[in-house]
């Protein structure tokens, strides 16, 4: 059966005219000319593609849950799930990427050797062209315009990408009054217990760090990625703001001995993102941290960011995520970044 879908796929591989292009790891990868279908190796590259070219999604690599199918255009909130070749939990295999048949696989995040040698070798054995994409959040107008150039959507692209460029521009406009001493020291709490986090440099905090806040999980470099902290490590850093996704945490961090001594809960700055359609922090670390960045800004800097987030939110789902929400849609993302998830 494998080797038949291989014969299928290497013949439809092969287009009438083609043109070459160079990923963000310095690949060089022959594409079709005309760019139909796109399998997303992963979360972040399928938010990516939404935002530049939903109609070249073949689908998510996890399909979208009840709660967030409001806040993503109907054409795309049925489309099937395909798993993903990358990143935790990645359980696509290449009969399913066969079967989809696209005209090229996409991933974006690391551009590390591990991930240039598995898009290698993906791309040997399935024929079908494989690029990456650097995920880096300051990489974000470039990936946009590179994506755009790759797919034939320059305009939308470019549009997006100084979307981008303007929303860093007005935070950096306020950090340069800020010295570092001043900047809100933040924890980043994953999971039920919290007790999960990311290091200072980690994709997962990225936003935290951009958006001017002092991460507080930092070894100076010497530990990257995700780890669990301790309750001692909890009490020493004692941050003056925290941010979650978990619903569960943020229901307990208010009532649980551990976290009663923390100055951010003493004054009730724990703070939780929603996460309809993507989250806002990360979950995955994409794009939609755009929209995170926005609503951070204001709650480090609410004297100094200038708008109304239900405008900004608004607009931000209206640009990115192409979806008009109305007030019911509006008022529970707002009310979620409140703290009253629904249920």
């Amino acid at each position: 059966m494998f080797l038949r879908l291989l014969a299928v796929a290497l013949v439809a591989a092969l287009p009438a005219t083609a043109r070459t292009v160079t990923d963000s790891a310095g690949r060089v990868v022959e594409v079709p000319d005309d760019i139909a279908r796109v399998f997303a190796a992963g979360p972040p590259a399928s938010i990516l593609l939404y935002v530049v070219a939903p109609e070249t999604l073949t689908g998510w690599p996890r399909a979208l849950r009840p709660e967030e199918r409001d806040y993503i255009a109907p054409p795309y909130r049925d489309l099937p799930e395909t798993g993903r070749l990358t990143g935790r939990g990645g359980e696509a295999n290449l009969e399913r990427v066969l079967e989809v048949a696209p005209d090229l696989i996409l991933d974006f995040g690391s551009v590390r050797d591990t991930y240039a040698d598995l898009a290698d070798r993906v791309q040997a054995q399935t024929g079908i062209p494989y690029i990456l994409i650097d995920g880096r959040f300051e990489n974000t107008p470039e990936a946009l315009r590179l994506l755009g150039e790759v797919l034939g959507r320059p305009e939308r692209g470019e549009m997006l990408a100084q979307e981008a460029e303007a929303i860093f521009a007005r935070l950096d406009a306020i950090l340069a009054d800020v010295p570092q001493e001043a900047r809100p020291r933040t924890y980043l709490a994953r999971g039920p217990d919290g007790l999960e986090t990311g290091m200072t440099g980690s994709i997962n905090t990225e936003i935290i760090e951009r958006a001017g806040g002092v991460n507080v999980a930092d070894d100076g470099g010497r530990t990257r990625g995700l780890v669990r902290a301790s309750p001692e490590q909890l009490i020493v850093a004692d941050p003056e703001v925290i941010v979650t996704w978990d619903r569960t945490f943020h229901d307990r961090v208010w009532t649980d001995p551990l976290w009663a001594g923390i100055e951010a809960v003493e004054n009730g700055r724990v703070y939780l993102s929603p996460t309809a359609p993507f989250g806002w922090i990360d979950r995955p670390p994409s794009l939609n941290r755009m929209m995170g960045l926005i609503w951070m800004a204001r709650l480090f800097y609410p004297d100094r960011w200038e708008g109304d987030l239900r405008d900004e939110t608004a607009e931000f789902y209206r640009t990115w995520y192409q979806v008009d929400l109305g007030d019911a849609e509006l008022d529970r993302l707002l009310e979620w970044a409140e703290g009253r998830p629904p249920e």
